[in-house]
């Protein structure tokens, strides 16, 4: 009985000591991975600190509520609302409609992964393509001409393979055996999707709505071609789609090639601040409706 105990205590010791043992690769992999997320975060970190610090202070209210044409950027924030709010209340809609059918309705075979590597081509296409697109076919073609309109409608193709992509990830993480169980007691599968599978699936859809506010907002090149240069403060809520609009980007865009205004580089910081200020107020807006729906 002393022998088994013995022999109980040695093996408790060895196993003790090897999980004390550290070999050295661990530790080298160890500090690359902390390395990394420093620098990473550092770099992060380093350049909102360095747009904020030099285009914080140019920014006031005149700055914000005063029309282009006395250096301020109320019309154009008001035409980057207008394209971020059209965008996405037509591309999330399609999006998650789209990525539904792909998952929960229709039979996986070869149909579906054509579908799925179109999108993922999509998804990888530089967009001063999707923008000459736009422009051959909204500005010309529909004649739409150079107008917000225009460029939402363009917009929306960019962000729709990234939205059905990324939903469709996350609705496939839902266990089956939620939906199986929701069958089992009766619910239809409309039912079963829409109260079992979406509301496990949110904050999946939400990183692709997240990404889709970060793309448009910081879209530039679909624009160029398709959504105009005006900077004019809108008249009518609705008819001001049609009218030509710079969204911030654009403007600073134009601003930092335009060596003939005053203090054009802290122009440029300021709209900086100000999509990162926009960008940051648009993602805590969307994950607070993500929360509604969740409960």
């Amino acid at each position: 009985m002393q022998q088994i105990d013995k022999t109980e205590s040695d093996v408790r010791k060895n196993i003790s000591l090897y999980s004390k043992r550290v070999r050295k690769s661990d530790v080298v992999l160890k500090m690359l991975i902390y390395f990394s997320a420093l620098l990473t975060v550092g770099f992060f970190i380093l350049l909102i600190a360095y747009i904020i610090v030099n285009g914080a202070g140019y920014i006031s209210l005149d700055f914000l509520l005063s029309s282009a044409e006395s250096d301020g950027l109320l019309p154009i924030i008001i035409n980057t609302l207008y394209v971020e709010f059209f965008t996405l209340i037509f591309a999330i809609p399609i999006g998650i409609g789209a990525a539904i059918y792909l998952t929960q309705y229709v039979k996986q075979g070869k149909f579906v992964k054509l579908i799925r590597f179109s999108t993922e081509t999509l998804a990888g296409i530089p967009s001063i393509l999707f923008g000459l697109f736009g422009y051959a076919i909204f500005c010309v073609l529909f004649g739409l001409g150079s107008s917000i309109i225009a460029g939402c409608l363009t917009m929306i193709i960019c962000v729709l393979p990234g939205i059905i992509r990324t939903t469709e990830e996350a609705l496939l993480t839902v266990p089956n055996s939620y939906k199986n169980g929701a069958l089992a007691l009766g619910a239809g599968k409309f039912r079963t999707i829409f109260e079992i599978v979406l509301p496990c699936a949110v904050p999946g859809i939400l990183t692709s709505v997240i990404l889709a506010v970060g793309r448009i907002m910081g879209e530039s090149a679909a624009f160029l071609l398709t959504i105009g240069t005006g900077t004019k403060m809108p008249k009518e809520v609705f008819s001001h789609i049609f009218s030509s609009g710079r969204t911030l980007t654009l403007h600073l865009y134009y601003m930092s090639g335009n060596g003939s205004v005053p203090d054009a580089m802290k122009i440029c910081f300021a709209i900086a601040t100000i999509l990162l200020i926009l960008i940051f107020v648009l993602n805590v807006l969307a994950k607070l409706l993500a929360k509604k729906f969740i409960h």
